[in-house]
């Protein structure tokens, strides 16, 4: 893909998934990679695979929530390389329970996971990328970001936070003169290992709720969303919608508004996906 080219990509979360994608398409576009994540059997899985296609590549386990080891990684990765020029804060975690019997430890793992680490990585990697005369932030965020769901109250809150962070950052920087592009992604069901990983509160079982999203919801592959998604950076566009779903998803909530949507959605939510026993 052209485009990127010599540039210095930094991936959080890149031991799997869509970050593991994003990772390897870019090492094939000749991009130069920062790939970290807390599982370092998979990051080491994605350094080989970097490695094999002869792009430069440094690896480090890192935990997205811990603000000065962030900050310690930023100066890292841009001493290393002379510069950073993009960065992908991708890392995620999913929680399913109503708030009713959530705990707030549970809310608060989400949260620091993905809203609190795209703002570390965002704000560690800024004076880098406005450094370079030629950054770019790419936020992950979700469809759940652009809706709410039933059980999704902490990762909604978490997903609709990066939006109006990232799409706040956008505007900030156009103002400011900044050479840096800002996107948001919104992923719709991705085949990739979230929701194997999840957790959920006392009564759910998250391998069933994982056998659900896998067989009903999980439309695209990690590669094809990984090519989606550099796409629309290439181009420099404000959003990404990623998959058919989330296309659809999208005019649905636009055509009903939110409180239709939200009537409809919780009808859906309910035939689709496992409840929970007393």
């Amino acid at each position: 893909m052209e485009g990127f080219a010599g540039k210095v990509c930094v991936v959080t979360g890149a031991g799997s998934g869509i970050g593991q994608a994003l990772a390897i398409e870019l090492a094939r576009s000749g991009a130069k990679l920062a790939i970290s994540d807390v599982n370092t059997e998979g990051l080491a899985e994605t350094e080989e695979r970097i490695k094999a296609i002869g792009a430069p590549v440094k690896a480090d386990r890192l935990n997205v929530t811990e603000r000065e080891a962030f900050a310690l990684y930023a100066d890292a990765v841009a001493q290393h390389f002379g510069k950073v020029n993009q960065i992908y804060n991708n890392a995620g975690i999913a929680f399913t329970g109503d708030i009713e019997v959530s705990q707030f430890k549970d809310i608060e793992r989400v949260m620091d996971v993905n809203f609190w680490g795209v703002v570390n990585g965002t704000k560690e990697f800024l004076p880098h990328l406005i450094a370079s005369g030629d950054g770019h932030v790419v936020n992950v965020s979700s469809v759940f970001g652009l809706f709410a769901v039933p059980g999704q109250a902490a990762y909604n809150a978490s997903k609709f936070a990066v939006r109006g962070f990232t799409e706040a950052l956008r505007q900030e920087m156009k103002l400011a003169g900044h050479p840096v592009k800002v996107t948001t992604v919104h992923p719709g069901g991705v085949k990739t290992g979230i929701a194997r990983n999840s957790t959920a509160v006392e009564g759910l079982d998250p391998k069933e709720l994982a056998k659900t999203f896998d067989a009903k919801l999980a439309k695209t592959t990690p590669e094809r969303a990984a090519k989606i998604i550099l796409e629309a950076v290439r181009k420099g566009h404000a959003r990404v919608l990623v998959g058919p779903d989330a296309k659809l998803l999208d005019l649905i909530i636009r055509a009903t508004g939110s409180g239709a949507y939200q009537d409809l959605f919780s009808r859906v939510t309910s035939r689709v996906l496992p409840t929970r026993s007393h």
